[in-house]
């Protein structure tokens, strides 16, 4: 997210805005032999490989279900979208509340540990949602470890005598998605918080506000584009979800359209589903623009001070520890114990099966062939709204983009129509030349699943590219212009070179992303194929939890690695 700048000054010049305009500098030539209109026309056949699972979904949406609309609203629809809505609410409510709260706590205040917990804060986002799911099933069962030791405690014998409320609700699902998912509000508002000057922040104390005041009256009204953007991604991931939402027995649109398609063989109504799912999202989508409507920031001609944390000592030091290490605990801890010691005690038994190591390469071989289709379409896509800035490159870019707001069922769903026509095209065509068809070659080669991949996960490249081609100055590519480098050889012997962390990054945000997905991975698999994400999915729903503690280790031990990058970053840019 980006907040336009109504600073006085030029970046990096003291100059004044107010005098005479300097000259621009003139608009880089055009490639020579019209190299800019491949790229584009490349890049304008990525989006519309991106757009074109919406157009399969509205066509296949139109056949109809059946006669069984009017069913298939009263009994399917109606409910899965009540549901939905109420656990967006609650996940909003929790995710929008935690992760401020600790972004005030972090940024304002500075006690013992502060440093730790600034970066710690991050790590539930290793875990997904299906897993955190998966491990309380089993933490919070009558018979598991935490009830045992509360009845030890306090004298019951039995689970007739006391239990807990069971995790299988909804207040469980919003719970627990909300400790997982309540970074993407805590990065961006404590980075808001930070970047806040301490100056007006001391007006405000010069004019009476207390200190909560300053928070509820000048700190939070600053934040709230930040905050309407986090909860936006946190709500878009919990309509994403689809493994701890079946688990934890919630029936929501991503749930419904996969009972729909694999279980009633209903293609038509699930795209019917899928629709009314897109339409929650562009819902979600607007709502954040109009939360963060009309907000710009001002800086003025000197470099602003930055806020200057309260210290706290003490009692009230190591409680304010205390209370932000809750959450890391709950959404961190404990799964990472949990798996950690089932998955230590299943290979002491029986070792590592050669079912799931066949699972981690086929995992393995996935994640980096999407990887690498990804980050290459998304350096083709970012490339080309720098040959053509304005105009069709950057619309382009953002059509290309749309996929990451599409949850993985729909996604999977809209790819299966035409690959599934292409698969019969191709099978027809081949039964006619050679007599003998060749099945569902695209489907069962697991070319359809990285299609999706594509859809779903292009605009992490694009954005990662498109961050590392600003840093690289426009004068580069006019000095290789006119030395006669096209497009492609500036590309191989200028931005490649340059664009090699950007693309590392984005490579391992893609790379981790393809790993823990579930939804489109489930639905597109190749027959015979499992991956760890699916392996663990079908050990919960056989309730043989600790089976499945190997493959949900495996996924949050990668899930990791960007997560300390990250913080990494964080911390630098705070500094």
């Amino acid at each position: 997210m980006s907040t336009r700048s109504a600073s006085t000054t030029e970046p990096g010049h003291g100059r004044d805005r107010s005098g005479p305009a300097p000259a621009r500098a003139p608009a880089p030539p055009p490639p020579p032999g019209g190299g800019g209109s491949i790229w584009l026309w490349a890049a304008g056949g990525i989006a519309a490989l991106v757009l074109a699972p919406v157009a399969a979904l509205l066509w296949q949406a139109a056949q109809g279900s059946d006669g069984l609309w009017g069913h298939l609203w009263a009994y399917v629809l109606a409910p899965a979208l009540g549901q939905t809505v109420i656990l967006l609410a609650g996940v909003g409510i929790v995710v929008t509340v935690l992760g401020t709260t600790l972004a005030w706590l972090v940024a304002a205040h500075d006690f013992p540990g502060r440093r730790l917990l600034d970066w710690a804060l991050l790590l539930p986002l290793a875990v997904p949602s299906y897993i955190i799911a998966f491990v309380y099933l089993e933490v919070t069962h009558p018979l598991g470890p935490l009830q045992d030791g509360l009845r030890a405690l306090l004298g019951y014998a039995s689970p007739r005598e006391f239990r807990l409320p069971d995790i299988r609700s909804m207040p469980g699902a919003i719970l627990l998605l909300g400790l997982v998912l309540y970074p993407y509000v805590y990065l961006p508002v404590r980075a808001m918080f930070a970047m806040q000057a301490a100056g007006l922040l001391e007006a405000g104390r010069m004019l009476g506000c207390t200190r909560r005041g300053l928070l509820w009256r000048l700190a939070l009204p600053l934040a709230r584009p930040a905050i309407a953007a986090g909860a936006s991604l946190a709500l878009m991931e919990t309509l994403n979800d689809i493994g701890a939402a079946e688990f934890l027995g919630v029936r929501t649109l991503t749930v419904s359209i996969y009972a729909t398609w694999v279980t009633r063989s209903d293609l038509p109504g699930a795209a019917q589903i899928a629709l009314v799912m897109l339409a929650v999202v562009a819902a979600l989508v607007a709502l954040e623009r109009f939360a963060r409507r009309r907000q710009r920031f001002a800086g003025g001609a000197q470099r602003m001070r930055p806020l200057v944390p309260v210290r706290l000592t003490g009692l009230r030091g190591f409680a304010a520890l205390g209370l932000g290490l809750v959450p890391v605990l709950l959404g961190f801890g404990v799964p990472l114990t949990w798996l950690l010691s089932e998955a230590v005690t299943r290979i002491a038994e029986t070792g590592i099966s050669a079912q799931l190591r066949a699972e981690m390469r086929a995992t393995l071989l996935l994640a980096t062939a999407a990887t690498v289709a990804v980050v290459a379409g998304g350096l083709v896509v970012a490339l080309t709204a720098r040959l053509c800035p304005g105009g069709p490159g950057a619309l382009i870019g953002r059509l290309a983009s749309l996929g990451y707001a599409m949850p993985g069922t729909v996604v999977a769903l809209g790819v299966l129509v035409p690959v599934g026509a292409l698969d019969r095209l191709l099978d027809a065509g081949a039964r006619a030349v050679l007599g003998q068809g060749t099945g569902l070659v695209l489907i069962g080669s697991g070319l359809a699943l990285g299609y999706a991949y594509l859809v779903r996960f292009l605009a992490i490249s694009v954005g990662g590219c498109e961050n590392g081609l600003a840093q690289i100055p426009r004068a580069l590519d006019q000095a290789a212009r006119s030395l006669g480098h096209g497009p492609a050889a500036s590309l191989r012997r200028l931005h490649l070179p340059l664009l090699r962390p950007a693309l590392i990054a984005a490579a391992l945000l893609v790379f981790v992303d393809t790993m823990k997905e579930l939804s489109a991975t489930l639905l597109l698999r190749p027959l015979g194929v499992e991956t760890l994400a699916t392996h663990l999915y079908g050990e919960a729903a056989r309730g043989s939890h600790e089976d499945g503690a190997i493959a949900g280790l495996a996924i949050v031990a990668v899930g990791i690695l960007p997560v300390i990058a990250l913080a990494r970053l964080a911390q630098r840019r705070g500094a």
